[in-house]
């Protein structure tokens, strides 16, 4: 900034030291202003003009690993069921919360902000008039004799077609920047989405991890207790293997959630731009509910005026609708007019205008309007692509959740009836009326159907986030009875 001052103030000191040197000497004021223009014209440029402020890059990640200095603005949530959430990350994080922070922390998402504000730029920039042209020469000969003068020319011209292409390239412009704010916003609900799906993850991968490690207490006092009893020649060895086959499958089970759970929670810290050892905290979420399949159906009908990358590809075309008007436009003579004023050595003035035309000869433009037309096209096919894609990808969701549920009913009644079989197990085989693999295999059989009763909750449970990102809503529930177990 003070470099910029120093050299406007210095630029204007220099055009006016030689002006007022030449008062002294006698000459006109209109000769001193032709002839001291330039250097008064690049003084009131530059007063104008922008400078350059530097901007130190960092050299350190700016990755949080904590929590508690995060603050969430309401107002810049895309959802409203967001914006109506309190953030607190005191008593853990629930789902609403970890997708409100992925919105205000996510790395992509900063960078796609950044894109926008350049796309805004772009429209500014795509809004202001073209410059006029200035030109100037003078001679530097000193033979023109006794009594000549010193020759110049000055000229100003404009560039008509440019005036005639501004509406089109502004309006392009002006629907891109909608364009690159649909496709963040969409960007946002894709983070959204991601969070939701590993929060369900998580919270879903710590139920199982508590049926097994129940799971694993019960085989491993099994197996301490029939080593007791083959020690004390009570059992024979073939009794202690089932129950230590099943102790070692599920310490198997076990080292693979881990792995997984290891895994969400990186790509979780990662997605919401906190450091790699951050410890999160996770609050499980409500009883969940099939949708409101009406609801969803109604989202369906009006799919195109809701989902924003839809919207963004319908701005895209407005805006190539627009370019390919300029370069229809453009096929017309350019045309640039300016006028001029000269003195020759003598000392006489000449005042002129001056046109310069095209001729349309052979190019026309015929190249550009060709490609325009066929992006245009190109664009149209995609809206089209992606509209159908995203209704056919709604349905197939809406089937499969409905098979879901009926598979998740049937999977709760066949828990239900293995405990109270495994509760009559119990009883028998500590009156050893039934023998330790049997045992065994009902308590397997448990384990089964409860792991998979829970890979169906999650299954549901990220199905409906898929649906609400499809659909851009908030789906509607009915109240039914909870599947958590």
């Amino acid at each position: 900034m003070v470099v910029g001052r120093f050299c406007t103030f210095t630029i204007l000191v220099y055009s006016l030291a030689p002006v007022c040197a030449r008062c002294a000497t006698g000459t006109t004021l209109r000769e001193m202003m032709v002839i001291r223009f330039p250097r008064f014209a690049v003084f009131f440029i530059l007063s104008g003009c922008a400078v350059y402020q530097a901007q130190v890059p960092l050299s350190h990640s700016t990755a949080s690993d904590t929590l508690a200095h995060l603050t969430m603005d309401a107002r810049a949530m895309p959802f409203p069921v967001l914006a109506a959430h309190r953030f607190d990350a005191a008593d853990g994080l629930d789902a609403i919360e970890v997708a409100m922070l992925a919105v205000v922390n996510n790395p992509d998402l900063k960078i796609a902000r950044g894109d926008a504000a350049i796309s805004h730029a772009q429209a500014f920039a795509a809004g202001l008039l073209p410059d006029p042209q200035l030109a100037l020469s003078r001679d530097l000969s000193n033979t023109g004799g006794l009594g000549s003068t010193t020759a110049f020319s000055l000229g100003l011209s404009y560039d008509i077609n440019s005036v005639l292409l501004h509406a089109s390239s502004h309006a392009a412009a002006d629907a891109e920047a909608r364009k690159t704010d649909l496709n963040l916003l969409w960007q946002e609900w894709q983070v959204i989405s991601q969070a939701r799906l590993l929060f369900i993850k998580l919270v879903q991968a710590g139920r199982l991890m508590s049926v097994l490690s129940d799971t694993e207490k019960l085989f491993a006092d099994r197996v301490h207790r029939t080593h007791q009893a083959l020690e004390r020649g009570l059992l024979s060895s073939d009794a202690v293997t089932p129950n230590l086959t099943a102790l070692q499958d599920v310490h198997r089970q076990v080292f693979e959630l881990k792995k997984q759970i290891n895994q969400n929670t990186h790509e979780m810290n990662a997605l919401l731009g906190l450091a790699p050892d951050t410890t999160l905290h996770l609050q499980e979420g409500g009883d969940f509910a099939p949708l409101d399949e009406a609801a969803a159906q109604a989202a369906l009908g009006d799919l195109e005026r809701r989902r924003p990358d839809l919207l963004a590809l319908e701005a895209g075309y407005q805006a190539q609708d627009q370019r390919y008007r300029g370069a229809l436009l453009a096929q017309f003579p350019a045309l640039n007019v300016g006028l001029t004023r000269a003195r020759d050595a003598s000392g006489v003035y000449s005042n002129g205008i001056g046109v310069t035309l095209s001729l349309p000869f052979l190019n026309r433009n015929r190249g550009n309007i060709a490609i325009e037309q066929a992006t245009r096209q190109k664009l149209f096919d995609e809206y089209q692509q992606r509209l159908q894609t995203g209704r056919n990808e709604v349905a197939r969701l809406l089937d499969e959740q409905r098979l879901n549920i009926r598979q998740l009913a049937e999977t709760d009644q066949a828990i239900a009836d293995l405990t109270s079989a495994l509760t009559r197990s119990d009883a028998a085989f500590k009156a050893s009326n039934i023998d330790v693999l049997v045992y065994a295999n009902a308590h397997a059989a448990l384990l089964v159907k409860q792991t998979e009763q829970i890979n169906l909750q999650q299954a549901v449970l990220e199905q409906r986030v898929a649906l609400q990102t499809l659909l851009g809503i908030e789906l509607p529930t009915h109240h039914l009875e909870s599947h958590k177990q």
